[in-house]
């Protein structure tokens, strides 16, 4: 049974403007993505660093100076990344080459030597390996020297938008700090007037949502110091023990302290690396590192986070694993950073929900 259904012009209009509308900005979104990416970075960083600019702040209470303390904050945050870069980035550099270099001695040594080499391939139906390995090498060599021109104009483009997109972060960073509260106070009353029910639910859940920002990140910060401190000892100690560069524990615990930021699997990361690296210089101080680590990891996780952290954000593990996955692989490593925030916040919504039904039925 067919029915007809009637619709007068406006509405047919209506409709297929919502429509044109939804797509305009669909296609807004998608040309202007990187740059919302970068808003919405420097937003969260301007609510996680906030409590840092309050502290800083109230060093000197006679007189607020928000703008200097905002720069100040940020610039220092850099400053601790750029260290840890500069640090770490040498000695993993260093530590590799060396074992590269190490590599054809401890061959010949193990197997053998060439002739050992040449018998092995012979064994398996190949003739002159020694032969056939240098070519391979020369080939590989040649490919990767024939490439390097296209490849290094990649880099530099690729590294001149990194330092474009760092630069615009810390400036959209300083003034969402030091304009962002008065912005969005301004917002609150041009929409809600200053009694209503809305305007006051709505600034109680700004503010839970910015708590939950700052009260995750803080936590994550402390616990990552920590683990830092806690794995460039272990490394410390081992060097004592093995015989090894003690110069690696200082490294080792900002591979730690930067890789516990990302949810889940930066612990596992950063274990595998330093595990890695201590390889390199004594096996057997990387198997009792490995050990000591997955014995404190235990540790960490039931006692020692749950003190520091607390119950903060209170979501299921399902939902932390679900949005550290949805989170790192739409945005990469900032997505898995900022994906546990961003889900605490979605729950606050999810809570305050019933608030806000009553304040718009009223």
């Amino acid at each position: 049974m067919s029915r007809t259904i009637q619709v007068d012009t406006k509405t047919f209009v209506r409709f297929w403007l919502v429509i044109f509308a939804l797509a305009v900005v669909w296609f807004l979104i998608v040309q202007a993505h990187e740059a919302l990416i970068i808003i919405g970075i420097s937003i969260f960083l301007a609510v996680a660093i906030k409590p840092l600019a309050n502290k800083i702040d109230q060093i000197d209470k006679r007189k607020k100076r928000p703008g200097l303390t905002a720069a100040v904050s940020v610039f220092g945050v850099v400053l601790i990344i750029g260290t840890i870069i500069a640090a770490v980035g040498p000695v993993v550099i260093n530590e590799t080459s060396h074992f590269v270099s190490q590599v054809p001695e401890q061959v010949q040594n193990s197997v053998g030597g060439w002739d050992k080499i040449n018998e092995i391939g012979s064994f398996f139906g190949v003739t002159d390996a020694k032969t056939q390995i240098v070519a391979m090498v020369k080939n590989t060599t040649s490919s990767i020297l024939g490439s390097f021109p296209q490849t290094l104009m990649t880099s530099v483009s690729t590294i001149s938008g990194i330092l474009t997109g760092t630069i615009l972060v810390i400036v959209l960073t300083i003034l969402f700090l030091t304009q962002g509260p008065g912005v969005v106070d301004s917002v609150m009353k041009r929409i809600y007037s200053k009694n209503s029910k809305r305007g006051e639910v709505a600034k109680e859940l700004v503010e839970k949502v910015t708590g939950v920002i700052s009260k995750y990140v803080t936590g994550q910060v402390l616990v990552a110091v920590l683990d830092g401190v806690v794995a460039g000892l272990a490394v410390l100690a081992l060097s004592l023990i093995f015989g090894f560069s003690s110069g690696l524990a200082i490294p080792m615990a900002m591979i730690a302290m930067t890789l516990y930021l990302i949810p889940m699997f930066g612990p596992v990361i950063s274990c595998a690396l330093i595990t890695l690296l201590i390889l390199f210089s004594s096996p057997w101080a990387a198997l009792c590192y490995l050990v000591f680590y997955v014995v404190y990891s235990q540790i960490e996780n039931n006692v020692i986070s749950p003190k520091i952290q607390g119950n903060s954000l209170n979501l299921p593990s399902l939902v932390i694993l679900v949005s550290v996955v949805i989170g790192m692989y739409a945005f990469g490593l900032i997505g898995a950073i900022i994906s546990i925030p961003i889900a605490g916040c979605i729950k606050v919504f999810i809570d305050e929900y019933p608030k806000i039904k009553a304040a718009r039925e009223e």
